[in-house]
């Protein structure tokens, strides 16, 4: 079950833009800052939580917002859904719990054989040697 965070926990403030639109570009507030305050949520549990700030990386602040950039697209409307469905891409993939790896052991089989290559490995490299004058 996808975890959907309500619009009033996410603000979104727009920004001047680099890139495509031509003179509008200059005129026209389309780059999106999506900002996400993920330590105060009440609507993600800890370990999720916990997760979603170490994927988020760079994007996450010291407080634990997240904060998430778009100015791909030349509209407004375009960048905040690209902007919200990069949030909701992370929060899903912060709610996989991973695996817990569990330490092998080499098999005796594979212990022999890595034996017996160092030894044959060792005697050749003897060969190498000065011939000795005795």
């Amino acid at each position: 079950m996808p975890l959907l965070i309500p619009d009033s926990e996410v603000t979104m403030t727009f920004v001047r833009a680099s890139g495509p639109g031509g003179q509008n570009v200059n005129k026209v507030s389309t780059a999106v800052e999506l900002r996400f305050d993920a330590g105060r949520s009440p609507s993600l549990p800890a370990d999720v939580r916990q997760r979603l700030l170490a994927l988020a990386g760079h994007r996450a602040t010291q407080d634990g917002v997240i904060i998430i950039t778009s100015r791909v697209h030349r509209t407004q409307e375009a960048n905040r859904a690209e902007a919200r469905a990069r949030l909701d891409e992370l929060v899903a993939r912060a709610q996989v719990v991973p695996k817990t790896r569990r330490p092998s052991r080499p098999t005796f089989g594979s212990k022999i054989r890595r034996l017996t290559e160092k030894s044959q490995r060792s005697s050749a490299k003897k060969l190498r040697g000065r011939a000795n004058e005795d």
